[in-house]
C-alpha cells in the first residue's frame, strides 16, 4: 500500500452511499487483500463480507449501501491492539480503491451482525464497516453526527506526543524526521474521537501508551480504546516506512513514569 500521507489525509468516515454496487475487481482486490493482512501480534482476524438486505443487519446511521465487511477473531491476548491494527489496514486499502467506510461499535443490532459472523462463545466482534461509494452529500443524521464528535479536529501535537517523559511535549520542530510519521498518528480515527494515544518519544524508541477517557470496553465487544492504540500503530508503522525508516515493533515496557489513568501499550525502535 503507497501514499500513506495522502490516503490517511483524504479519508473520513462515510454513513451516506450512494447506491452503487462495487466493481468486480475492486471486490476481487479487497477479498485478496483481506485475506493477507498480518498484525506485529501475530493474531488472526477473519473478514468476511456482509449483506445487509439478504442477511437481515441492522444498522440505522448507515444509508445507500447493503454490502458491510465484519472480522473477528479469538479471544486472547493484546487481541484489541491487533483487530484495530488490521481493520485499519483494511480501510486504508479500502481508501486506495476509492470506496468509503466507518468504524462502526455501537450503532448497529449486534445481534444480527454476530449471527452473520457465526460468532462462537470463545471469539469477539468488535467492529463492522459498510463498503460503497460515498454519496455526493451527507445525509442530515450523519452531519449531526459528525459535529458533535467534532470529527474533523484533533487534539494539538504537544497534547498528543512527549519528549523524553510526560513532563516535557514534544513540539513538531523537536520531533524532526517523526514527525511526519506523528502527525499520521494524530489523525488516526478512534471512537467518537476520544483520541486516547500519547506517545513518548526518547532517542530511537517511540512508546505508545492509553490514556483512558471513560471505560469503553464490554465482554462482546472487547476493550474500544485499545483498537484505537491498534489504528494508531497502524498508522505509525505504514507511514515510518513511507519515509524510509525501520520500525522494529517490541513490547518491552519501558517503566516511564505516566499521568493518571494511563497504561503502556506497546513500542516501535527506529534505525535507518
Amino acid at each position: 500500500m503507497e501514499h500513506i500521507e495522502e490516503l490517511v489525509r483524504s479519508r473520513r468516515s462515510v454513513r451516506t452511499f450512494d447506491g452503487r454496487e462495487i466493481s468486480k475487481e475492486n471486490m476481487e482486490k479487497l477479498s485478496s487483500f483481506m485475506e493477507n493482512i498480518e498484525n506485529p501480534y501475530g493474531i488472526p482476524i477473519e473478514f468476511r463480507f456482509l449483506n445487509a438486505k439478504e442477511q437481515g443487519l441492522g444498522c440505522p446511521v448507515v444509508s445507500g449501501t447493503n454490502l458491510f465487511i465484519g472480522a473477528k477473531t479469538q479471544r486472547e491476548g493484546y487481541v484489541e491492539e491487533a483487530y484495530g491494527y488490521s481493520f485499519e489496514m483494511l480501510v486504508l486499502y479500502a481508501q486506495s480503491l476509492g470506496i468509503g467506510t466507518v468504524w462502526i461499535g455501537g450503532t448497529m443490532d449486534r445481534g444480527s451482525f454476530e449471527r452473520a459472523m457465526e460468532l462462537s462463545e470463545n471469539e469477539i466482534m468488535p467492529c463492522v464497516s459498510p463498503l460503497g461509494y460515498t454519496a455526493k452529500k451527507m445525509s442530515i443524521k450523519e452531519g449531526i453526527m459528525r459535529k458533535a464528535i467534532k470529527a474533523d479536529s484533533r487534539l494539538p501535537f504537544e497534547k498528543l506526543f512527549f519528549d523524553g517523559s510526560f513532563d516535557t511535549p514534544l513540539t513538531e520542530e523537536k520531533a524532526g524526521k517523526l514527525a511526519k510519521v506523528l502527525e499520521l498518528v494524530r489523525w488516526s480515527p478512534s471512537a467518537v474521537n476520544k483520541q486516547p494515544w500519547r506517545v513518548v518519544v526518547d532517542d530511537n524508541a517511540v512508546h505508545f501508551y492509553i490514556k483512558r477517557n471513560k471505560p469503553m470496553s464490554s465482554t462482546s465487544v472487547g476493550d474500544i480504546q485499545k483498537i484505537d492504540l491498534g489504528i494508531a500503530l497502524c498508522h505509525f508503522a505504514l507511514a515510518a516506512k513511507e519515509n524510509g525508516l525501520i520500525a522494529s515493533f517490541n513490547l518491552n515496557d519501558p517503566k516511564i513514569s505516566t499521568e493518571p489513568d494511563t497504561e503502556y501499550i506497546a513500542s516501535y525502535l527506529l534505525s535507518e
